[in-house]
């Protein structure tokens, strides 16, 4: 009796990971912020693999609502934690969570990344203290959702129709749904879970519409969980992924809230009726860049666990051979692989240091707005920051998520006709992201934002003010746009320093370009908005190539803080991602002539020279990222490089081999045996012998 020979796998991997020049355990720790964090996500990643509650292997197989009710388990689980350890390990156990369920993630995240967030950033010491004590904080007693999306409106948030309208005699809002465009909709946990929701609403007081503001308003009764009077809420049903999420639609008719339930941090209104605005209206911005600058980090974080899928299955996958009788060849050791992958894990380390990063100078903007009062003497420094914050975040965020669904997707189509399989992760990956590249703020939009903002400081500099932070290039535009690349080899045009001008020099031409194309519209005669919306398309193109120097730049930072035995590999990365991107979007550096036609060959190849040497560090890259086979839910992905027998195992597991399907009687049966008329038999010619 003969055995089944066996697949390859382990070996194949064991020998890539002799071949790496760098320590990835150091690489881990300095991707995650030091060996302590390292500890803490591993210790994290095995309290899920061990707890029943976070099972995931049959996810694929699972209905609607039985998706639901196991991620509603899990929120419960959350919510334990919450209230039992530390935020900061909280914190980090919500970024695993986006990576091992992102329904689940969503459905968490929109109580407290949404409708917390909204409390903590819109409400008085008072108004927060008071739904912390309603269990804002624990989930317990309520859990919110946030209410801005209607069906008539996304983006353009001061477009919204909902209404909230001051009723002096009571001392109430009345918050109505006036017209069917005005439902909210898409809202994450409104469907089957929240209580209470932040909903944004026109505020109107004694006629007067003073905008867009945030009122919290009851739901349901927590106790029967039946719906308050004048609230229809129901289900939008099936979506495209995060199926965990209970997304719904909601239309108040005339619902009454007490004044005190509007949200009055910034817009104030008294028992009188008397509004007061903030005097700082730039302030309330804030609360609205949270979650870009999520969005960015994010997208580092499921690009590294697509191509961890891809790469480890592109190191045991063999297909064809260059000679007959040989083993075939990896398929990672085709050129044409290697392009196809190697840039894009450099893209992941980019975008990986651009969220450490962002997320940071965020953090450090939100504690300085905590306390700026009127008339602060850093106000005007505040303001800037936040301006940078605001439109550097909003093309970041564009281009990371535009970025990470394309590698999800290249990295399924490198798997081959495994990959489109739901039990390889990577269906369900693009999927459960695509929706990042539309929610907080469509991506065009938040595009168009960017270069606006760019536009801005363009005029500004151009007028003699100083830019900062990461639109400095625009100083002193008539030194950098004279210059030009003097590299005489393929050696000097890629290294760091050169991508580095080159992105500067670019970027402050399409900035010009965008900025002159806006300016000579003004000039014709149009309004400053119809001038903006002339130059859309420059100003897209002008926040692409901004953003993708930004990446840049920050990965070049980060490399400079690095430990000394990681930078060599670090410098390969970043060189193949600032070259990578010039080749891909060489037309400007060639318009501009910062290189020339040969310099940009010289680029090409020594982008196909990175590819090859990245590829001999590639598994070793992939284990830094130190994703667990549990977090990332793939045969093909497993640290083992048993792939063919857990992908076989887990079809076997979920699927009887040989089993009748359970519609043969009804559907099979009578098309095997149906009676045939004589025109459904064929007649044969037969020829004569």
């Amino acid at each position: 009796m003969t055995s089944l020979q066996k697949p390859p796998g382990p070996a194949e991997l064991q020998a890539e990971r002799q071949r790496a020049t760098f320590p990835v355990r150091q690489m881990t720790y300095y991707l995650d912020g030091g060996e302590k964090q390292t500890k803490l996500k591993e210790r994290i990643m095995l309290q899920f693999e061990r707890d029943p509650v976070w099972q995931v292997s049959d996810q694929h197989d699972l209905t609607l609502q039985e998706i639901r009710e196991r991620s509603m388990a899990k929120v419960r689980r959350a919510a334990y934690h919450v209230a039992n350890e530390p935020m900061h390990v909280f914190k980090q156990r919500m970024e695993l969570i986006s990576v091992l369920d992102p329904g689940t993630w969503t459905r968490i995240g929109v109580h407290y990344g949404l409708f917390f967030g909204a409390l903590r950033g819109g409400a008085t010491p008072e108004q927060f203290s008071y739904w912390a004590q309603k269990g804002a904080v624990t989930l317990n007693g309520m859990v919110g959702c946030f209410a801005m999306t209607e069906l008539g409106h996304g983006s353009n948030v001061s477009g919204l129709e909902t209404t909230a309208t001051y009723d002096e005699t009571s001392d109430e809002f009345v918050i109505h749904t006036p017209s069917l465009t005005a439902t909210k909709w898409w809202i994450g946990g409104a469907a089957q879970t929240a209580t209470h929701s932040v909903v944004f609403a026109q505020l109107y007081v004694k006629g007067k519409c003073y905008g867009v503001k945030n009122f919290v308003v009851p739901l349901r009764d927590p106790e029967t969980f039946e719906l308050k009077p004048g609230i229809v809420i129901g289900d939008i049903g099936a979506k495209m992924g995060r199926h965990g999420t209970d997304n719904g639609y909601i239309q108040f008719t005339h619902v009454r809230i007490p004044r005190s339930y509007m949200l009055m941090k910034h817009t104030k209104v008294n028992r009188n009726g008397d509004v007061k605005e903030p005097p700082l209206q730039q302030l309330t911005y804030g609360a609205l860049i949270q979650g870009r600058v999520a969005m960015v980090v994010d997208s580092g974080a499921i690009a590294k666990k697509a191509l961890t899928i891809a790469i480890r299955y592109a190191a045991i996958r063999r297909q064809f051979g260059l000679k007959a009788g040989e083993p075939e060849t990896k398929i990672l050791d085709y050129v044409i692989h290697q392009y196809r992958l190697m840039p894009l894990l450099a893209q992941a380390f980019a975008m990986h240091f651009t969220g450490i990063e962002v997320s940071r100078m965020y953090e450090e903007l939100m504690d300085s707005m905590e306390t700026l009062q009127p008339g602060d003497k850093e106000l005007n420094d505040v303001l800037e920051k936040l301006k940078e914050m605001h439109g550097t975040s909003a093309g970041l965020k564009a281009f990371s998520t535009w970025s990470t669904l394309n590698i999800i997707d290249q990295c399924r189509q490198a798997c081959g006709g495994h990959g489109y399989s739901a039990y390889t992760g990577l269906a369900s990956l693009y999927s459960d992201f695509a929706v990042h590249c539309t929610w907080e703020g469509d991506n065009t939009i938040l595009t168009l934002q960017g270069g606006r903002y760019l536009i801005s400081c363009y005029r500004e500099a151009k007028a003699g003010k100083s830019q900062a932070g990461g639109v400095a290039y625009l100083n002193n535009l008539d030194k950098l746009l004279n210059k030009r690349c003097s590299a005489k080899s393929a050696e000097e045009v890629s290294t760091l320093e050169v991508v580095e001008e080159a992105f500067w020099l670019v970027a402050a031409q399409v900035v010009k370009k965008a900025g002159e194309d806006f300016e000579a519209g003004v000039k014709r005669g149009l309004r400053e908005d119809e001038s903006y919306e002339e130059c859309s398309q420059a100003r897209l193109f002008a926040t692409k190539i901004h953003s993708l120097g930004y990446l840049f730049h920050r990965f070049k930072g980060a490399i400079q803080r690095s430990p000394a035995e990681l930078q060599p590999i670090l410098n390969k990365l970043c060189r193949l991602y600032g070259l990578y991107a010039i080749a891909e979007n060489s037309g400007p550096f060639l318009q501009y002539g910062y290189f020339t036609p040969l310099q940009v060959d010289w680029i090409r190849a020594t982008v196909t020279s990175l590819c090859k040497d990245v590829r001999n560090d590639a598994i070793s890259l992939t284990d830094s990222f130190n994703y667990s086979d549990f977090m990332l839910n793939s045969p093909l992905g497993r640290a083992d490089g048993t792939a063919y027998e857990a992908y076989f195992g887990m079809v076997q597991k979920a699927h009887k081999a040989g089993a009748v399907p359970a519609y043969f009687q009804k559907e099979i049966y009578p098309l095997l045996h149906r009676k045939l008329e004589a025109d459904d038999v064929l007649e044969l010619d037969e020829e004569d012998e």
